[in-house]
């Protein structure tokens, strides 16, 4: 079972000074508009945030369904757009692992993985007993993907208030606060370069190739902080 005191533990987080909730509000609020213009019910537009969970996922999920892709299509870009999280779970995943604790656990809360419970968990992980850190963690998840539900439900409820330039508006918060906690969080050189070589390729490499851009700035930028760190450690 969890651990109900670590749990609630992890749930509070999402109250602290440093929380993501109100950037995870704004863009599910913009989520849920989206979802109600394409001719999803409220049923249908928390169901999709609950499986879909991160933004960018929903985002693609959304904008496939308005070109009219097939099921398959869909299913495929969300796929994609979500594999970005693999390496945020094999970096945080053995921080967790526990043999006393049973392996559902790892199973269940993978859904959880998304850069903000993620920051969340990274920052405060050592100071939870290895044992409950997985029990930790999930009330960590459980808070966010309570949040985005609300968003998506605010979104939903009042569309009709939202211009095209202001979902634009909110949409963009979460991502410009998830910079701000990336340079809050670097600890290590190759950190901190990877985030400013991201922001410097980013509109450049945008210039040449629209559609790849965040992609192939993100492994130029991220392998020349990884050598660059290496060769400051060795």
């Amino acid at each position: 079972m969890i651990k109900k005191n670590f749990f609630f533990k992890g749930y509070r987080s999402i109250f602290t000074h440093d929380s993501p909730a109100i950037a995870l509000t704004c863009c599910f609020i913009a989520i849920g508009a989206l979802f109600k213009n394409l001719g999803f019910n409220i049923q249908e537009s928390i169901f999709s945030t609950v499986l879909t969970y991160a933004l960018p996922g929903s985002l693609v999920m959304a904008e496939s369904m308005l070109i009219g892709a097939s099921l398959l299509n869909i299913f495929l870009a969300v796929w994609i757009v979500n594999a970005r999280l693999y390496p945020m779970a094999v970096s945080l995943f053995p921080l967790m692992m526990h043999k006393s604790q049973p392996k559902w656990k790892y199973y269940f809360s993978c859904h959880f993985i998304a850069i903000s419970a993620w920051l969340i968990m990274k920052s405060n992980y050592k100071n939870i007993p290895k044992k409950h850190r997985i029990d930790y963690w999930i009330g960590i998840g459980s808070a966010t993907v309570s949040v985005s539900v609300i968003g998506t439900f605010l979104g939903f409820s009042f569309s009709e208030h939202l211009n095209k330039d202001m979902m634009l508006g909110l949409a963009i918060l979460n991502p410009v606060y998830f910079l701000c906690m990336m340079i809050g969080a670097s600890k290590t050189i190759a950190v901190t370069l990877s985030v400013l070589f991201g922001t410097i390729l980013g509109p450049i490499i945008y210039l040449l190739s629209p559609e790849w851009s965040i992609l192939i700035a993100g492994i130029i930028g991220g392998t020349l902080a990884y050598l660059v760190g290496e060769h400051s450690v060795s």
